[in-house]
């Protein structure tokens, strides 16, 4: 029987661009807080598909996109040619004081360790430059993820700690890292941002793109079974007038080097 599997490229680009546009489209305000001025040289650490580091490029900006994610890089390249894409991992970057500004969005809650990645975020800025970046920050959807781990639980499967890939910092434990590296802190937030997941089955695309390490070693027919579960607890709950709606919380910080 097939099992469930994370593999080291986990991300499909194309359902990525497909159902789950908002994470770009959301990243259009912090845009706005991170003000970029023509000719600034930016780092988009976290790029995805390409398509805030080209609302970037079409503003005067230099930029330059990095992910993690091959498939990623991938699709970015073709989509936005005139940009340079490379795979990266944030916690390996080998910039040194070469950026007016780091900017990272919905990515840096996947990143371990975040020291490392904050260090090395730190060392690619020049002297004066910024970090701007939002992730999911404390709570961040604990309502969709305590019901897959109960489901898995209730299926006879053990859940161990390390099969939960994500970072979820509080203000004050970012903060703390943040300074910690050398950073002088201007701006955290930590606030409620339900979103909207598109079409009937947005609860299980968005399971089946973001949360699929969850289900490593479980075979695929017994998975869909606890998804099917966690739609049904769930609906009362999340469920509105025709839409699904993850309880996401995410955490804003601008820091200078």
């Amino acid at each position: 029987m097939k099992t469930s599997k994370s593999t080291e490229d986990h991300w499909n680009a194309s359902l990525y661009d497909g159902k789950h546009a908002f994470v770009s489209q959301y990243g259009n305000s912090l845009v706005q807080l991170l003000a970029p001025k023509e000719e600034e040289r930016i780092l988009d650490l976290g790029c995805g598909t390409g398509d805030l580091a080209n609302t970037l490029f079409e503003g005067g900006v230099e930029v330059v996109g990095v992910d993690k994610s091959e498939n990623m890089v991938k699709l970015a390249t073709s989509k936005y040619p005139q940009i340079p894409f490379t795979v990266q991992d944030a916690t390996q970057l080998t910039y040194q004081n070469e950026f007016d500004a780091v900017f990272s969005n919905a990515t840096l809650h996947w990143v371990h360790p975040p020291k490392e990645a904050v260090q090395c975020i730190y060392e690619s800025l020049k002297q004066g430059g910024r970090m701007v970046a939002e992730f999911g920050g404390k709570g961040n959807v604990q309502t969709i993820t305590d019901e897959i781990i109960q489901q898995i639980k209730n299926a006879g499967f053990e859940f161990k700690a390390t099969q939960f890939p994500w970072y979820y910092p509080s203000i004050a434990e970012y903060s703390k890292l943040l300074e910690e590296a050398g950073f002088h802190v201007i701006f955290a937030q930590l606030y409620d941002r339900p979103t909207p997941l598109d079409g009937e089955n947005g609860l299980r695309n968005w399971i089946e793109m973001f949360g699929n390490m969850l289900f490593d070693g479980i075979p695929e027919q017994i998975k869909d079974h606890i998804i099917a579960n966690v739609e049904i607890n769930l609906k009362d709950i999340l469920y509105r007038e025709g839409i699904w709606m993850a309880d996401y919380k995410r955490i804003r910080v601008v820091g200078i080097k």
